[in-house]
Formats: C-alpha cells, sequence, structure tokens
C-alpha cells in the first residue's frame, strides 16, 4: 500500500489527529494546487474544480466538517471511492 492510499484511507476513516499537512500531501499527489486567500482561507485548485478552507489555526489538525468536505470534493470527481 502507497503513502497516498495510506493518506486516502485516513482522510475516509475521519481520525481526529488529521494534519493540514497531510492533506496537502494527498490533494497534491492528486493534482491540486494549493492558493493561499484571505487570512487562513486557502483553495485547493486544479483546472475547474475548487476545494475552498480555512488553514486549521492554531493547532495544525483538521476538522471533522473540512474532513467531510473534502472527501465529498473527491468521491464527486471519481478520485477516490
Amino acid at each position: 500500500m502507497s503513502k497516498i492510499d495510506k493518506l486516502i484511507a485516513r482522510l475516509i476513516s475521519k481520525p481526529k489527529d488529521f494534519t493540514y499537512n497531510e492533506l496537502q500531501t494527498l490533494l497534491s499527489a492528486f493534482g491540486y494546487n494549493e492558493v493561499q486567500g484571505a487570512g487562513s482561507r486557502v483553495c485547493f485548485e486544479k483546472k475547474e474544480h475548487k476545494i475552498k478552507l480555512h488553514k486549521p489555526h492554531p493547532s495544525n489538525i483538521m476538522k471533522f466538517y473540512q474532513l467531510d468536505i473534502v472527501t465529498n470534493e473527491l468521491k464527486n470527481k471519481g478520485l477516490i471511492k
């Protein structure tokens, strides 16, 4: 199982300790580029598709609703099952 496959499995399981760095690695592997927005807003872009989030702060741990957003977006694009 590759590193990306393990990150996909972690994302789908919605762990309490999924980090922003792991999200960056995963979305980068799918071809998304991170674009900094105003304040803590970020957008991950791939061609015409965008995933908009707030960077978690003060810690690096993603919130459950953010994991849901990313999981649903990737499922809708057919990148994960």
